[in-house]
């Protein structure tokens, strides 16, 4: 099974993409995570259901809303574009796109990890003179990380699949804004099954082995909470 050029173009063009996203959308998620985990935070609702309205909206809208608001008529992107950075139909929009959509995941998986960690370890740092950053950083943090990076895999998994708003606010250009994803679209839509069916089994083989270890580090997570 060879691939040509432009498949291998898509598939690194979907790596870096869901890699430079990840990194991207990392501190966010986790910072997010761990207020949302924090007793008597007003508000709670009203965060947790902006940040999953992309897990819900369409795709599309989602993309939309992004083109309202980084188009080239607009302020933002005016600014971008005046800076060197334009976003719409670029590669940096296939990364604003799976950002956007890959959050809420990370973000999830963070509080599930994070909920998980014993609180009577935290209040002991606490009553030792320990601050909250140095709690997060030496106790809630070590105790939850392999939570955390389940939830890592699983949004970079998710943003190899992305597909209603990259197309919408990156486009579809071969060598350019093509991901995974956008080439089995196309080569479906001129009948190439053949071209279609190869990328359809590398993207299988990607998504599996990224669930499965994220599966797999959920059970150790699961296993070293009931030993402490």
């Amino acid at each position: 099974m060879q691939f040509t050029s432009a498949e291998w173009s898509a598939l690194w063009l979907s790596l870096k993409a869901s890699l430079a996203s990840l990194l991207l959308i990392l501190p966010f998620g986790v910072a997010i995570g761990w207020v949302l985990t924090r007793r008597g935070m007003r508000g709670r609702a009203v965060v947790n259901t902006v940040l999953n309205l992309p897990l819900v909206l369409p795709p599309v809208v989602t993309g939309y809303l992004l083109l309202l608001l980084l188009g080239r008529g607009t302020f933002l992107g005016g600014v971008l574009d005046a800076i060197g950075l334009p976003i719409v139909f670029t590669w940096r929009a296939v990364v604003v796109a799976v950002s956007i959509v890959c959050l809420p995941l990370l973000v999830r998986g963070v509080v599930v990890a994070m909920e998980s960690v014993d609180t009577r370890l935290e209040a002991a740092a606490r009553t030792l003179g320990a601050g909250p950053f140095r709690v997060f950083c030496t106790v809630t943090l070590p105790l939850s990380y392999r939570g955390i990076l389940s939830g890592m895999i699983l949004a970079f998994a998710r943003g190899l699949g992305e597909f209603g708003a990259t197309i919408i606010v990156a486009g579809n250009i071969p060598g350019r804004t093509q991901t995974i994803p956008l080439a089995i679209f196309n080569q479906i839509q001129m009948g190439n099954t053949g071209e279609a069916s190869r990328l359809v089994i590398l993207a299988t083989i990607v998504s599996f082995g990224a669930l499965w270890v994220a599966e797999h580090l959920v059970l150790r997570a699961g296993r070293t909470a009931g030993q402490v």
